[in-house]
């Protein structure tokens, strides 16, 4: 119970690795605070969580690449929960375009989502535990397209790199007060949107295992461990990392026989 008593914002938690970060904070004692704007799928996501786990979960609607719905929600949070410990920056979208027919649109949407949100929220509740003196833990989502990527997705690795040296940035100027910040960096996960279109293919999915030593996909809770750990104190010497959760693949420069393990 590494949680009990505080409280975990998430960001994008209706589903999948924000979904699973979520049970895991709430396994371990600590009520949480949904940020999506997958309204029907966050309420459902909060109340399965808060039954199972006798903890308080509520979904508060939000975009959060925008600065006022930001700023707002999080002090409805503040107020309804008291404060905020944990903060895991999850929300994020991807666009797939080759690098010539990217669409300025999808590229700005994509950066504001996925870059500018670890930014706004982060500052927001960076600046309230300071204002109250919590020595809390902010957690961003990166992506090991940060060591290696494709060419259809320009603007997402991008937004990762992005997340990556700005979690650095953060951990400098917040390690006077006692918070720590680190980033996750997760290979293939299978998420619901990786399951109903990348992973569907058989032959999709021998290409991808042939690049992860592991030999399987990455689950939601695989994430979700390590997301724990670097909130709790058992991770109280780092800050400025991006711990990469991908079965071996980043550092793999050749292919390997397949045999899927789940």
């Amino acid at each position: 119970m590494r949680f009990k008593e505080k409280t975990a914002v998430i960001t994008g938690g209706a589903r999948s690795i924000g979904r699973a970060c979520a049970e895991r904070f709430a396994e371990e004692g600590a009520n949480v605070a949904i940020l999506d704007v997958l309204t029907d799928r966050g309420e459902d996501t909060a109340r399965e969580i808060a039954e199972t786990h006798g903890v308080i979960c509520r979904l508060y609607t939000c975009d959060v690449g925008t600065k006022a719905e930001v700023d707002a929600t999080l002090d409805r949070v503040i107020t309804d929960f008291g404060g905020i410990d944990v903060l895991f920056s999850n929300a994020g979208i991807t666009r797939r375009a080759d690098f010539l027919e990217l669409t300025e649109e999808d590229f700005d949407d994509v950066i504001r989502i996925n870059l500018k949100s670890i930014y706004l929220v982060g500052q927001k509740v960076a600046r309230h535990m300071v204002e109250t003196g919590r020595t809390g833990t902010i957690i961003n989502m990166s992506s090991s397209s940060v060591r290696m990527t494709m060419p259809t997705i320009a603007s997402y690795a991008a937004s990762k790199g992005g997340i990556s040296a700005l979690t650095n940035a953060m951990a400098l100027s917040l390690a006077k007060h006692g918070i720590r910040v680190n980033a996750v960096g997760p290979g293939t996960i299978q998420t619901e949107l990786n399951r109903d279109n990348l992973l569907k293919d058989v032959e999709k999915r021998k290409e991808i295992l042939s690049r992860i030593p592991l030999m399987r996909f990455g689950a939601g809770r695989d994430v979700a461990n390590v997301v724990a750990f670097l909130a709790s104190e058992d991770a109280g010497y780092m800050t400025g990392e991006t711990v990469y959760i991908d079965g071996g693949r980043s550092g793999l420069n050749y292919t390997l026989p397949v045999q899927e393990r789940y």
